[in-house]
């Protein structure tokens, strides 16, 4: 099956991943989608109007849409929709909307034998003191520190579980355009954008652990366009390779770890402007759960075939400052 075979099924299609690959889709030629969101009062929704698709269906409309002769030609879902708000303390909402509905959802789509492509999280790996490494016998060795994480992770154990031939993803720290309705979870490229038009200056946490400086703190950044070049290669890769099925739990990152300061330098660079970064402290409510390494092992995924190198990160910087930022442009538009 091919992903310009039938309808492509994308949930948190508004958001910054999902319009994000609707827009990769659409410059494949591929129109035949059907964006699943929930619009509230942010604008997110700015982020369809340059794009092209079939139908929208509200979250909530979903599974009556499911029922509906239109949804029989659904080839493809890519499941991104979810709350990914880390911070989130409310569980029982975490489990509703991050768990109970990819478990309805994924179980239809494999009665269906439609191809199901879900996002994961790095979170799922905690302190990463058990490793980073996306081996499915490893699942539930892991030990997220929120909610958020835990959602994210019971949801990978019942895949794995039942051996369901589904692809997971566990995405790092994705950046890039069409993620300014993230408020407090935008990335430190869009935060610090904006600082330095305020201020001239840039805030980091100072660290709290003896191994890392200030600032040193490391994560595997991945650019949002990088993110959905690999979804869209697990929505169309053989369910075999080499005599082995492909259907699995994959990193999504660059494979890299750069420190913040390496981060937020390319935004001074591309504004012809002298880096000056203050270190603030971390919020109590943080310390306990911040992770202060993250680098995913994207070997499984080379293994399956995909060979494109992730973008540098300060070339990466630089395109969404430079090309969007500060024209304050959306992809696509």
């Amino acid at each position: 099956m091919s992903i310009h075979e039938g309808t492509i099924l994308v949930t948190g299609g508004a958001g910054l991943i999902g319009s994000a690959l609707v827009w990769a889709l659409n410059n494949l030629g591929i129109e035949s989608i059907v964006v699943c969101d929930r619009l509230g009062r942010d604008d997110r929704y700015k982020h369809l109007i340059p794009l092209r698709f079939n139908d929208f269906v509200d979250a909530d409309d979903l599974w009556s849409y499911l029922e509906t002769p239109e949804a029989e030609e659904i080839r493809t879902i890519f499941h991104l929709g979810a709350c990914a708000d880390t911070t989130e303390t409310d569980a029982r909402y975490l489990m509703q909307n991050n768990f109970d509905f990819t478990k309805k959802l994924a179980q239809i789509a494999v009665s269906r034998r439609i191809r199901f492509v879900y996002a994961s999280s790095a979170a799922t790996y905690g302190d990463g003191q058990d490793g980073m490494d996306d081996n499915e016998l490893c699942i539930d060795q892991l030990r997220p520190l929120n909610a958020y994480g835990y959602s994210k992770q019971l949801f990978d154990i019942y895949a794995w579980r039942r051996a369901l031939p589904i692809y997971g993803m566990k995405y790092f720290n994705v950046f890039g355009p069409n993620e300014d309705h993230k408020g407090p979870m935008e990335s430190m490229v869009r935060r610090g954008f904006h600082q330095i038009q305020a201020t001239g200056s840039v805030k980091l946490f100072k660290s709290y652990h003896p191994d890392y400086l200030d600032g040193r703190q490391q994560r595997d950044f991945l650019y949002v366009k990088d993110a959905v070049a690999m979804t869209i290669f697990l929505g169309d890769v053989p369910e075999f390779v080499d005599g082995e099925p492909t259907a699995g739990i994959y990193n999504l990152g660059s494979g890299v770890a750069h420190t913040w300061v390496d981060l937020v330098s390319p935004i001074f660079s591309a504004l012809n402007l002298p880096p000056k970064i203050e270190y603030i402290d971390m919020p109590e409510s943080l310390r306990a759960k911040y992770q202060y390494y993250t680098c995913g092992n994207i070997q499984k995924l080379r293994n399956i075939g995909y060979t494109t190198p992730t973008t540098p990160l300060a070339e990466a910087v630089q395109d969404y400052v430079l090309n969007y930022l500060v024209p304050g442009k959306l992809l696509g538009a």
